[in-house]
């Protein structure tokens, strides 16, 4: 719907990223708007050597990804969300499905410094793609955004 409020937020099953769907919930239901709940899957979710079946491991994630917005929305009601499944990399995919939207919302890990130079970091690449704000969540934070 066009002109309607849109909030991206990064969902990787983790308590962090369901922290932040939970917060992008409250934060879209407030605005009257909608959440777009995505989740990054690819090869480094291939276990073994063996052949891959992309479509299984495609609906493995989607499924995963319902069952998290299903026990956030009955928490959180309020929004209505989409969940979309995107092949490739968080560092990459997350900043392409937040171009346009009005809020990009990701939970941080708080791995510090260090490690995220070494391994990346989801919420950094995110900050740097500048494609729309960003709220990123640290591990200890509320569930809803401050009232306002």
């Amino acid at each position: 719907m066009a002109g309607e409020y849109r909030v991206v937020v990064g969902v990787d099953g983790s308590a962090v990223s369901v922290r932040a769907l939970r917060w992008a919930l409250a934060e879209a239901a407030a605005r009257g708007g909608s959440v777009q709940a995505v989740t990054a899957w690819g090869w480094a979710d291939v276990e073994g050597d063996g052949a891959v079946d992309l479509d299984a491991l495609e609906a493995q994630t989607a499924a995963a990804l319902a069952t998290v917005v299903a026990e956030a929305q009955a928490a959180v009601p309020g929004a209505p969300v989409e969940p979309q499944t995107l092949f490739g990399r968080a560092v990459d995919v997350l900043p392409d499905a937040a171009r346009g939207a009005d809020l990009l919302v990701v939970g941080s890990h708080g791995r510090g410094r260090m490690l995220r130079a070494l391994l990346g970091s989801v919420a950094d690449a995110c900050l740097r793609a500048r494609v729309c704000p960003v709220v990123v969540l640290p591990a200890d934070a509320a569930d809803a955004p401050p009232a306002g």
